[in-house]
């Protein structure tokens, strides 16, 4: 299959810069996945498309201020942005376990720009915290860099000079608002460079409800990574090569997906990284999931299907992504080029800060 079967226009007036007003407020296209039939509505009246005893499973995975600006102390004084990945144990060795929130580990895997002529030794002053510096240890074989912060407590420094990554078709810096909006209501396990925009949709009370309504909720946790953004370079879906994140499927949530199925609801995922999480551990030869833990390299694209999933609310994604692609699993291509065709058409908003689609 030809990755140009997932390009689409979009001007770019339909990036969405900021968020909505409120939470709530954004607009959802329902596709059915039987008709290939669309519906153009409000997200408010996305719990009217449960039922009791389906699951609905959320990305509990909570965005860090990985984004740090400095200057170079040791080779001159260019300015120089970090984006920061995940802690290291070792220089070059991630540290195990997927879901423990930002530890105070001193020494952390990290993207760089300009970073050609980083070498290891230079010590970064870093903006926003005076005094405080970071010493680039050397590349690693993935093209980053280990980076060692002079602070003991590095999430506390993050927390005080970090920025929000916003991703990069938001064409302005991050204000305090970000701080708050580009992260869901139920975040909770710290590790990820970008947000699980499905669940920016959410406020307390729509989950209340959901709940009050006999909706089981599960919790799972996926680190979302800048891979997440990356260009599918390939000219055939087959040839990509796709990105880890780091994941983990609890027991009870698990069991609840479980129940759900064997007592006839649906498991409606909130999300593409809510997806990879509960396919990645599919029990083979079942429709059932085992808890699990570690990093997912799981490429879902046609002909395959989910073996789990049921019901899927989404954002929009970029055209030519392995996002788009994984969406097209859950109907026909046609039917989902046709549903963005119309979005495009109504002047739906587009990607993280956007509208949402619901496939049930």
């Amino acid at each position: 299959m030809r990755v140009d079967d997932y390009d689409y226009e979009l001007p770019p007036e339909l990036i969405a810069q900021t968020p909505p007003a409120s939470r709530d407020a954004s607009r959802m296209l329902v596709l059915d996945r039987a008709t290939g039939r669309c519906e153009l509505r409000g997200f408010r009246e996305f719990a009217s498309y449960l039922r009791p005893g389906d699951c609905l499973v959320l990305n509990d995975t909570r965005v860090f201020p990985a984004r740090l600006l400095a200057r170079r102390v040791t080779a001159g004084a260019g300015r120089v942005e970090l984006l920061l990945l995940e802690p290291l144990a070792h220089e070059g060795d991630a540290v195990p376990g997927p879901a423990s929130r930002t530890p105070a580990g001193q020494l952390w895997k990290a993207m760089a720009r300009p970073g050609r002529r980083l070498k290891a030794g230079e010590l970064l002053a870093l903006e926003g915290a005076p005094g405080e510096t970071v010493t680039i240890t050397g590349r690693l074989d993935d093209g980053t860099f280990a980076v060692r912060f002079d602070a003991a407590d590095v999430p506390a420094l993050l927390e005080r000079a970090g920025r929000v990554p916003l991703p990069p078709y938001i064409e302005r810096e991050a204000d305090a608002a970000d701080r708050e909006r580009y992260q869901t209501v139920y975040a909770d396990r710290s590790g990820a460079v970008a947000a699980p925009t499905a669940g920016l949709h959410f406020t307390p009370e729509i989950l209340a409800a959901i709940q009050a309504a006999g909706v089981v909720v599960a919790r799972v946790t996926l680190h979302v990574g800048p891979g997440t953004f990356q260009p599918v370079k390939a000219d055939r879906v087959e040839e990509h090569v796709m990105h880890a994140e780091r994941y983990e499927l609890r027991p009870e949530a698990a069991a609840a997906v479980n129940a759900a199925r064997a007592n006839g609801g649906r498991v409606v995922a909130i999300g593409t990284t809510s997806v990879r999480v509960l396919e990645s551990c599919v029990v083979p030869g079942t429709h059932t999931v085992a808890p699990g833990t570690g990093e997912t390299r799981l490429f879902l694209y046609p002909p395959h299907r989910p073996q789990v999933t049921d019901v899927l609310l989404t954002n929009f994604h970029l055209p030519r992504s392995t996002l788009l692609m994984l969406v097209s699993t859950f109907s026909s291509l046609e039917q989902v080029r046709a549903a963005y065709a119309l979005a495009v058409r109504e002047r739906f908003r587009f990607f993280s800060y956007g509208d949402c689609m619901l496939l049930v």
